[in-house]
C-alpha cells in the first residue's frame, strides 16, 4: 500500500489514526481499506461535534467521571504504546457526547488535546476554530484519581443461576439495601 495514495484519498490524519488503531504496537496486522474508512468516519464525527458544542467551559456533571477515566486511560496507554486502546477509549467518549447530544468547550478542548498526538492537523484546526491557543503549546490534561471512580454500578441479579434482572447500586451501599433492591426487582419477584 502506498501511503501517499491513502493520504491523497483520506488525509494524513486518517492514515496516522488507522496505523495507530490497527492493533497492538508490537504485533503485525493486515491492512484493511474498510479500517481506513472507519478511522475517517471517526475523525468526521470529531469534526461534527462542533454542531453540539455548548459555551460551558468545564466538564458537565454527568460526564465528569467519564472524562477523568478517559484522560487516565489515554495517558497510560500512550505511555505504554497501546495506541489502539487509547483511540478506542476516545471513540467511546465521543459516543457519550452524541448520546447526550452536547459537549462543553472544556470537554471538546480535552478531547482535542488527547487526540492531538494521533491526528495533529484536524485537532489543531478545530482547536483554533473554537478560539483556543495551539494544543502543541499547551499542557497535557490531568485527571483526579478520585473522580475516575464511578459512584454507582449496575449489577446482575441471578435466581437459580439465571440472570433475572439488573439493579443499580451505590459503591458504598450496604448489603441489606442491595439485597432489598434485588428482591424488589419485578422479574426477580416472579422467580
Amino acid at each position: 500500500v502506498n501511503p501517499d495514495d491513502i493520504v491523497q484519498d483520506y488525509g494524513a490524519d486518517t492514515l496516522r489514526t488507522y496505523e495507530m488503531f490497527i492493533g497492538a504496537f508490537e504485533l503485525s496486522a493486515s491492512w484493511s481499506e474498510e479500517g481506513v474508512k472507519g478511522c475517517r468516519r471517526f475523525l468526521e464525527r470529531v469534526w461534527k461535534l462542533q454542531d453540539i458544542l455548548t459555551d460551558e467551559e468545564g466538564y458537565s456533571a454527568d460526564l465528569e467521571t467519564k472524562m477523568h477515566q478517559t484522560i487516565k486511560k489515554v495517558s497510560s496507554d500512550f505511555e505504554n504504546l497501546k495506541y489502539n486502546t487509547a483511540i478506542a477509549a476516545m471513540m467511546s467518549l465521543i459516543n457519550e457526547f452524541y448520546k447526550k447530544n452536547s459537549i462543553t468547550r472544556g470537554e471538546y478542548r480535552t478531547l482535542l488535546t488527547l487526540l492531538n498526538p494521533v491526528a495533529p492537523h484536524i485537532t489543531e484546526e478545530l482547536n483554533q476554530m473554537i478560539g483556543n491557543d495551539p494544543i502543541c503549546k499547551s499542557s497535557w490534561p490531568t485527571y483526579d484519581l478520585d473522580k475516575t471512580i464511578d459512584a454507582t454500578k449496575e449489577i446482575a441479579v441471578q435466581v437459580n443461576g439465571k440472570v433475572r434482572g439488573t439493579i443499580t447500586i451505590s459503591i458504598d451501599e450496604d448489603e441489606a439495601s442491595i439485597k432489598n433492591k434485588a428482591l424488589n426487582e419485578d422479574n426477580v419477584k416472579k422467580h
